[in-house]
């Protein structure tokens, strides 16, 4: 018969497995390329914990904090035998340099500083930015736009490590709310923790880890919430812009995805998507009761960690508009070659049509069955469009038979209007759109400029 020391500590290596999660970093995900997999044969979650070495040699350390975890929370419910027992904040994170860590991030810190459990004041962070990569379909899901988030507690002391490591500062706004207000928030957050409801729908704009936090605020305040009207109003694409301005090839990424909608002024409550906003309208609100008295949101604002700075990595060894520069040239090369020469480059077309067609049936399948926000008005999809695929099998029949075809007269009327009225289209577009539109223009100029020259002969 095994040792009952034996049959404890696999027990306590099960919990483990089943709660390793609790550890996750705020900025990372299960599943990460960092992590470090646990777990043969339970469910193999994998969990960040590249910034401690050798967990292996903690691993008891690790499974105390587990269960000290499943101390904490509980903790924090106790009843209040003083006043300010239990302390809100609000944890905002800056960006990072990573695509995923770009806009920033944030998180609730609860502390019960009168119910302390072995000396230790319970001190957990929750957060509503993880999500499982190992889940079936996952990519497909993601490029869909049905990826499920989910809320999970872990310990304060495990939060910063990840931020110091990449540079981030970490802001703490401690919450103005009365001890009802804090324990009905603690009731919702132990609630949202349970496995039936830490999972929700991630939708980039309108509902993420900064909106939750906004959202779980609202909901528990005694009255309503009143923000600045100071703040600047902006659209949602001007917003991500500024966190994108320096990794240009990302930037054009979204502005090709995200249409029309994100073009629109956003209220300050809107404009709460992302970390920094979110804390900016913060500093300036005030609850207002329901008999008419006011306080300020926010009593506190501490900064815990000093941003330092951060390294940028080139996502390209060339600009965009160092590759549409080039791309122009190219054309306009092509283009005097072929009136030199007086014969159409079929090669090249088809080439041009395969590109343009496939980003187009891209934009065209987000369009019609993705649920991700703002890409269902998408106009650049004038420029890049799945028709072009039309064009192929009619180019090449025309130059098998040597025979004239209409196809370069459809691509002018539509490359032509898009470019005629671009500057009343209620979308910015990419920076590349307008130039590429221009240089797909040179095709039919070209093929109806030889056509031309043979006829005069």
């Amino acid at each position: 018969m095994p040792k009952r020391s034996t049959i404890i500590g696999r027990k306590v290596n099960h919990y483990l497995r089943q709660h390793i999660a609790l550890f996750v970093p705020a900025h990372l995900k299960i599943g990460s390329p960092e992590a470090s997999s646990v777990g043969n044969n339970e469910k193999n979650f994998s969990i960040p914990f590249d910034f401690i070495p050798h967990f292996r040699t903690f691993a008891p350390v690790f499974r105390k904090l587990v269960l000290l975890l499943s101390l904490l929370i509980p903790a924090l419910m106790l009843p209040m035998h003083g006043q300010d027992s239990i302390r809100v904040t609000v944890l905002t994170c800056s960006p990072g340099q990573e695509v995923y860590s770009l806009y920033g991030h944030t998180a609730i810190r609860c502390q019960n500083l009168s119910s302390p459990t072995e000396g230790i004041t319970p001190d957990v962070v929750f957060n509503y930015g993880v999500f499982d990569d190992t889940k079936p379909y996952f990519v497909w899901n993601f490029i869909l736009g049905r990826t499920d988030y989910m809320v999970l507690p872990m310990p304060w002391e495990y939060f910063p490590e990840s931020y110091r490591r990449r540079g981030s500062s970490i802001i703490e706004q401690e919450l103005n709310l009365t001890q009802a207000e804090a324990r009905l928030l603690m009731d919702r957050l132990a609630e949202n923790c349970l496995p039936q409801n830490r999972n929700y729908r991630y939708n980039f704009l309108y509902n993420n880890c900064t909106t939750k936090v906004r959202d779980l605020i609202e909901q528990v305040v005694t009255g309503r919430i009143q923000y600045p009207d100071t703040l600047p109003h902006q659209t949602y694409r001007e917003i991500l812009h500024h966190y994108t301005k320096q990794h240009p090839w990302s930037q054009e990424g979204n502005d090709l995805l995200l249409g029309a909608e994100v073009d629109t002024l956003l209220s300050v409550r809107a404009s709460m998507f992302v970390p920094e906003k979110l804390m900016d309208a913060f500093d300036g609100a005030f609850i207002c009761t329901p008999e008419g008295n006011m306080r300020p949101l926010v009593k506190s604002k501490t900064t815990l960690l000093e941003a330092t700075p951060q390294n940028i990595t080139p996502e390209f060894p060339i600009l965009p508009w160092q590759a549409t520069l080039a791309f122009a040239a190219l054309c306009l090369l092509v283009m005097l070659l072929e009136a030199w020469t007086k014969h159409i480059f079929w090669l090249w077309d088809i080439l041009l049509l395969l590109a343009t067609g496939t980003a187009g049936l891209l934009l065209t399948f987000m369009l019609l069955f993705s649920d991700h926000p703002a890409v269902g008005s998408n106009w650049q999809v004038w420029v890049l469009s799945p028709i072009a695929l039309v064009g192929i099998p009619l180019i090449i029949k025309a130059a098998i038979r040597s025979r004239k075809t209409h196809w370069y007269a459809f691509q002018f009327a539509v490359l032509a209007l898009f470019v005629l009225f671009s500057p009343w289209i209620p979308q910015d577009f990419a920076k590349i759109t307008v130039p590429l539109a221009l240089c797909l223009l040179t095709r039919p100029i070209s093929y109806h400029n030889i056509l031309r020259r043979k006829k005069k002969k």
